[in-house]
């Protein structure tokens, strides 16, 4: 996409998953040219990146600058790579530092937090299992630490962008918003195919954070925009993002009702709610599923709709 001020040049690797697309994005104005996400760490997306820079007359020492949407494996890959060749700077929001940089101890303060969360959302051996990855996790992905030099983006402006936080899918999520052109470069905050998950995680201080609540205001925050255009972390190329926007919060309410037709029916943990809602995907895809019931029975509290009661360390909650 292009005009006279600024060009977006899409990166759009294929994916066999249910993503369809790992997109990364070159963007261009008068005195910058930006990459926006990094993709994955494989050939694939380094390759596309070098063919797409080469095509467009461009080479690897053009480019000024990394912004990242939000640390996420499949956004921050090539980071270390195209840093070793090209040192620039890598701009992302404060939040991300720890988990990029794969701090100890903030690591090992979240395997603490999601072993009492799944405990008192009767998990089981579930989350016991579960935690025993993330702990095993801390080791076997120190390589994939971010070793460049990190720039906090402090400001609310970066080149002619609008920095926007749209927490929800993740703490640290920023989208990027030309205003001129209303364009919106949305991270993993809006995907035309399939809802963003919105992923359970510890703030800072090992406080549980509300992230269905934050992903409905970030999605709420974007619609209150002008938007013609979408460019999203996976799948196609957003074209009618206030319809879609509204879809999603319309199919967030319709699910935040069957869950609690389903309290009320006696499945009051967060435990037998993923089980009876999702099945047999809820061991096949737990640390997902188990983020997506936290985050509806936490929408449910903060709504007034559900109260709750610790019973022998499990939470159990109740329609009010």
């Amino acid at each position: 996409m292009k005009n006279k001020s600024v060009e977006i040049i899409p990166i759009l690797i294929p994916s066999q998953s249910c993503l369809k697309s790992i997109n990364f994005y070159l963007v261009k104005t008068e005195h910058s040219l930006s990459l926006v996400d990094a993709g994955l760490n494989n050939d694939d997306c380094y390759n596309a990146l070098i063919n797409i820079l080469n095509e467009n007359g461009f080479s690897l020492t053009d480019l000024t600058d990394i912004i990242l949407t939000h640390h996420h494996i499949d956004h921050i890959g090539l980071v270390n790579r195209l840093n070793n060749e090209h040192k620039i700077p890598i701009y992302t929001h404060p939040l991300s530092i720890p988990r990029l940089t794969r701090d100890s101890t903030f690591l090992k303060m979240r395997v603490e937090f999601f072993s009492i969360l799944y405990a008192q959302m009767g998990c089981g051996e579930m989350g016991k299992k579960q935690v025993e990855y993330l702990k095993e996790a801390i080791t076997k992905n120190r390589k994939n630490a971010i070793t460049a030099m990190l720039h906090p983006l402090e400001d609310s402006q970066l080149h002619h962008f609008d920095i926007i936080n749209t927490p929800g899918h993740a703490p640290d999520q920023i989208a990027l918003y030309d205003s001129k052109n209303k364009w919106l470069l949305s991270g993993d905050l809006l995907i035309s195919h399939i809802s963003s998950n919105a992923l359970v995680e510890p703030d800072l201080y090992g406080n549980r954070i509300h992230t269905l609540v934050e992903h409905i205001n970030s999605l709420r925050k974007c619609s209150s925009l002008q938007l013609d255009l979408v460019f999203p972390g996976h799948g196609e190329i957003i074209k009618t993002p206030n319809d879609l926007i509204q879809k999603r919060l319309e199919r967030i309410e319709e699910k935040s009702e069957k869950l609690l037709n389903l309290i009320n029916e006696g499945f009051n943990t967060g435990s037998s709610l993923a089980q009876i809602y999702y099945k047999s995907i809820y061991e096949k895809q737990f640390a997902l599923v188990m983020s997506e019931i936290i985050g509806f029975l936490d929408y449910l509290d903060v709504q007034g709709k559900v109260s709750k009661k610790l019973v022998e360390g499990v939470w159990r909650y109740y329609v009010k």
